[in-house]
């Protein structure tokens, strides 16, 4: 893969958009344009529309909040930014290896969204200090957020995992909340399903502080969390890879153990004298 032009095509995409508030319509045809990254300075205005669900008219309004006189200068520009693929696409293996390979792509982004450690540390303090910690994960998110919890229990006295939707989930939110419950971590992942984003704007409401592991900056979580952390999501299998976020959801736990180092110690001290005592493991 021609990572020095392809795979940072989403990145220099990614630009476009920083120091704009857009709307939530808005972000859903930035996403869009990200998926799309490498074909998106070829397609028109109704093709755009229709790819994110949107009428053509708020394609042109979404160019004009960019600083565009219409979609033909906004395209344009895409042209300069974001060019097709390059030369060596045609050698870079089967499909299977071109997948793999993306995910590296997404894991090279990721690390280099890392060296500025504030967000990442912000993250970390909000959900340490956070008793019980509820983890939202819905639909295909609900491993990733398993996954987590799995390990945080460690280290953290009360995670709560909140993998199913319904009615239910608002009230697991309010008791959360209730039983002091400051923050709240979601995993939101293509293709978003609704009742996510309806559990984000209810913890939200519920006066929790919400940071979510999502796969761009322009996911319709930003419109809840307060903290977003962007890890892309592969897309060239026939179901997506998360590999990514699965990443970013570990480093976000080594954040929260650095935030409260003696505590993460005494917990992971504690566990490993009850593993050797039950004989948990063979190794």
């Amino acid at each position: 893969m021609n990572e020095g032009g392809v795979a940072a095509a989403p990145d220099r995409l990614l630009d476009l958009f920083q120091g704009v508030r857009l709307t939530p319509t808005q972000r859903r045809i930035a996403h869009c344009l990200v998926q799309h990254a490498t074909t998106a300075a070829y397609l028109s205005a109704a093709e755009v529309a229709e790819l994110a669900g949107v009428s053509q008219p708020s394609v042109t309004r979404f160019a004009v909040a960019l600083g565009h006189d219409g979609y033909p200068a906004l395209r344009r520009r895409l042209r300069e930014i974001a060019p097709a693929g390059g030369p060596d696409d045609a050698d870079a293996g089967n499909e299977l290896q071109r997948a793999v390979r993306a995910e590296m792509g997404n894991l090279d982004r990721l690390a280099g969204e890392l060296a500025d450690r504030k967000r990442i540390a912000e993250a970390g303090r909000l959900l340490a200090t956070s008793r019980p910690l509820p983890v939202l994960g819905l639909r295909a998110a609900a491993p990733l957020a398993a996954y987590f919890a799995y390990f945080a229990a460690k280290v953290h006295p009360d995670v709560r995992v909140l993998d199913d939707g319904g009615s239910l989930l608002t009230d697991r939110l309010e008791q959360a909340a209730a039983a002091g419950a400051r923050a709240l971590l979601a995993f939101v992942l293509p293709r978003y399903p609704r009742e996510t984003l309806d559990a984000l704007r209810d913890a939200r409401d519920a006066g929790l502080t919400v940071v979510a592991i999502t796969d761009s900056p322009v996911s319709p979580a930003d419109e809840y969390a307060a903290l977003v952390l962007p890890a892309a999501v592969g897309t060239g299998l026939v179901f997506d890879l998360h590999t990514a976020p699965m990443t970013l959801a570990m480093v976000v736990l080594q954040a929260i153990c650095d935030a409260t180092p003696a505590e993460t110690q005494a917990r992971l001290e504690a566990f490993e004298s009850s593993a050797a005592r039950r004989q948990l493991f063979l190794g």
